[in-house]
């Protein structure tokens, strides 16, 4: 359990009444409750009452309780593949990466206390912490798909997926950094943490 977001509070809920009526906005509200009560011991029947929708309407939104920490995750995959599907081939290609990973966990200055709490929870809840080896293993298909084209070798070939694996590996670094040093800017991290990478593979590039 991740004793830093337990507190006593009271029950998020939209305001007037609203029902949750977006992936965002149900993903607020069930966060909030994480934070606040414990991911364990807060239920999908507690999420759906506090955003103003049934308890099936919540499932049309997340398959499950573990899914809904990670909010538009799916959306922003899509938009990091047709980004990395679009740069020009003079752009070396960690560069490139460097560039995507960076958009892909760019959040306005008034979220990051928020996210900061989410990745608290996606990077110690146990049950979050094994429900996020399917979430990782969509992220690196995206880079090793981008690598493989790069490399000229299929996705699935070693060298695509030591980059994939290197490039998450580096990620989760520059986040547990930030986590245990909240003055530091999480891109600046994530960017450090790429460029690293850049000067190991860089130069192996065709």
């Amino acid at each position: 359990m991740v004793k830093t977001v337990l507190m006593a509070a009271s029950t998020p809920s939209r305001p007037n009444g609203l029902r949750a009526t977006s992936v965002a906005d149900l993903s607020h509200i069930g966060l909030q409750l994480f934070f606040e009560r414990g991911f364990d011991e807060t239920t999908v029947d507690d999420i759906a009452e506090a955003a103003r929708i049934g308890r099936r309407t919540f499932f049309r939104y997340f398959p499950s309780k573990n899914d809904l920490p990670w909010g538009e995750f799916d959306i922003l995959i899509d938009r990091m593949r047709n980004d990395l599907s679009a740069v020009p081939a003079e752009i070396p290609m960690v560069a490139a990466l460097r560039t995507a990973i960076l958009d892909f966990n760019r959040y306005p200055q008034e979220e990051l206390d928020y996210h900061r709490k989410r990745m608290q929870l996606l990077l110690n809840v146990p049950s979050l912490v094994a429900h996020s080896t399917l979430r990782y293993a969509s992220w690196r298909a995206v880079v090793a798909e981008f690598a493989g084209r790069r490399l000229g070798l299929p996705e699935t070939d070693l060298g695509p997926q030591v980059v994939a694996w290197a490039c998450l590996a580096a990620c989760l670094a520059a986040y547990e950094q930030w986590l245990r040093l909240p003055e530091k800017s999480l891109l600046e991290l994530l960017d450090s943490a790429m460029t690293q990478l850049e000067d190991v593979f860089g130069a192996r590039e065709p």
